[in-house]
């Protein structure tokens, strides 16, 4: 299928691994230019072939520093993926989690993406651009995660669905991709956080990887790749879905089993 996104110009946030860097690849492999965002550049979102720009969003500046620096090495923007998200906390229990964390979740997940569409706007208004925002099967399914990041996400969700009505009569496409769980460093990281919980639990990485996909009933029995989310990324940014607004995909195995 031919997407016909050559010449067009995109913004991805959280651009430097996982999810985001999949989307920045993907899409300059449809012959995009994409200018990718991150706190850190790694190297390899520099081999990319994005224009790679170190931006910290939960600021004003920084926003102001990626958006500024696409309509100046771009000279507009047509599409938008609001990637950046996540969260340190892992608090699971209502009552044990602090007002910090949830300060935190929320700047990370939801204003990030206010404060860069809200930049963003003028520009994909006049190109009739479109918008995927990433979300979480948290949002659908919130028992079980820590309540922060599951709210978070669901504002994440509610915004897409906002803007896609408000801004729908101007031009622009607004949908949420929602993934379930992803094989990124997150959950490969020997030194990160599920690496701990592995060890406090008695099991190696690769165990406790097995036992998260079973815990969570996948029922295609594995993690999703970051390339199937970015390929899906592309298929909702396209004029291929152009009739395709305020909708929500979920891309989890299976794991959601609601209708």
């Amino acid at each position: 299928m031919n997407l016909n996104l050559t010449g067009k110009t995109a913004v991805v946030t959280g651009a430097s691994k996982g999810i985001g860097l999949a989307a920045v690849r993907t899409l300059v492999g449809e012959g995009v230019r994409v200018m990718g965002a991150a706190r850190t550049v790694t190297p390899e979102l520099k081999e990319a072939g994005a224009h790679a720009v170190p931006a910290d969003l939960s600021t004003a500046e920084g926003v102001s520093a990626l958006v500024d620096g696409a309509l100046a090495e771009m000279g507009g923007i047509d599409l938008l993926v609001n990637n950046v998200g996540g969260g340190d906390g892992a608090t699971v229990g209502f009552l044990d989690v602090a007002e910090s964390e949830w300060t935190s979740a929320f700047d990370m997940n939801v204003l990030s993406t206010v404060r860069v569409t809200r930049a963003a706007l003028p520009s994909l208004i006049e190109r009739r651009g479109a918008v995927v925002n990433i979300s979480s099967i948290m949002s659908l399914m919130p028992g079980g995660f820590p309540p922060a990041i599951s709210s978070a996400k669901a504002a994440v969700t509610a915004i897409g669905k906002a803007l896609s009505e408000e801004f729908g009569p101007r031009g622009v496409r607004v949908n949420t991709v929602s993934p379930g769980l992803v094989n990124t460093t997150v959950y490969s990281d020997p030194d990160g956080a599920v690496a701990q919980w592995a060890a406090a639990s008695g099991m190696t990485l690769a165990e406790f990887r097995r036992q998260m996909v079973t815990g969570q009933n996948v029922t295609t029995g594995r993690m999703t790749e970051p390339e199937e989310v970015a390929a899906l990324i592309a298929f909702l940014l396209s004029d291929v879905a152009g009739n395709i607004t305020g909708a929500e995909y979920v891309i989890d195995g299976g794991t959601v089993k609601t209708v």
